[in-house]
């Protein structure tokens, strides 16, 4: 199973967006998400993040919150944990990401873009919630079919 970690860092009421349009073989193509990447081994998710954020953005995040777990169980692609992060302080300067093409996107706006129907149950989430939560997201293909949020079944 895949260990992920992704981070939404937020300045002035926006999220720091990476749309995913330069990989090949990109199963997040075309799609916006958040700042992150796989956990390595010998990695805690605390690390992966910092260690993503910088290789992706240039920003070395000084203060970094572990909001939720995120579990993606799909009949279409590998299941994965996603270990879910938010930041408010970095420092360093936006540099140009190999792996599309990163925006500030006002929090209003995010959920007009072109996400994985779960990342907006999720940035939701973040927004009304301020404890820990486990989320599992279950994906026919690419159709969200369900999702069960600290283990009570989930209005999709």
């Amino acid at each position: 199973m895949k260990q992920t970690t992704l981070c939404y860092i937020e300045h002035d009421n926006q999220y720091l967006m990476l749309h995913r349009t330069k990989k090949a073989n990109d199963y997040n193509h075309d799609k916006w998400i958040g700042i992150g990447g796989h956990i390595e081994p010998g990695e805690t998710p605390q690390d992966c993040v910092l260690r993503e954020v910088w290789e992706e953005t240039g920003l070395t995040l000084t203060d970094c919150e572990y909001r939720g777990i995120v579990r993606f169980r799909s009949d279409g692609y590998e299941d994965e944990d996603m270990h879910l992060f938010t930041a408010t302080r970095y420092t360093g300067e936006i540099i140009d990401c190999d792996e599309g093409d990163l925006a500030w996107i006002d929090k209003g706006d995010l959920l007009r873009l072109t996400l994985w129907e779960g990342d907006k149950v999720f940035v939701k989430l973040l927004d009304t919630r301020r404890d820990f939560f486990d989320l599992t997201l279950n994906y026919h293909g690419e159709a969200l079919v369900g999702a069960v949020l600290d283990g009570e079944p989930l209005e999709i």
